[in-house]
């Protein structure tokens, strides 16, 4: 499936006192992943909300195996996991500079109409994209 990879580097503020990333900050790193995910194939999460369209996370999976450190540069990968339909998942790949795998993660978003406030099917735009 489609994938994007991004580096972030971990800003002192996303550690506890030991440098060590605090845990929900790695929420936040697969954020980053989906947003740059969304970029690579022309598109923004503004852009999908102008449309009418918005996409709430309604699942989370954080699997923690080594700790990411101040300063480290780490490695978002962001794939697809299958075609979007009411909702669209994401699994996750975090890993440092030396490639060892910090954590594994998976995420799930609803398409929701914002006229209407009720889940609806994903965009065609998007599914046209994703065929190309």
């Amino acid at each position: 499936m489609k994938f994007n990879e991004t580096k972030i580097r971990v800003r002192y503020g996303e550690t506890d006192k030991m440098g060590v990333v605090y845990h929900a900050n790695y929420a936040i790193y697969f954020e980053v992943g989906r947003t740059e995910w969304l970029r690579e194939f022309g598109l923004s999460y503004r852009g999908m909300e102008a449309e009418g369209v918005m996409l709430p996370v309604v699942s989370l999976t954080i699997n923690y195996k080594n700790s990411a450190r101040y300063d480290d540069v780490v490695k978002v990968k962001t794939t697809l996991r299958k075609m979007p339909t009411a909702s669209i998942e994401f699994d996750y790949e975090l890993r440092n500079e030396a490639d060892v795998l910090l954590a594994t993660g998976n995420t799930i978003l609803a398409f929701i109409d914002t006229k209407k406030n009720r889940p609806t099917r994903c965009p065609k735009y998007l599914l046209d994209k994703l065929q190309n």
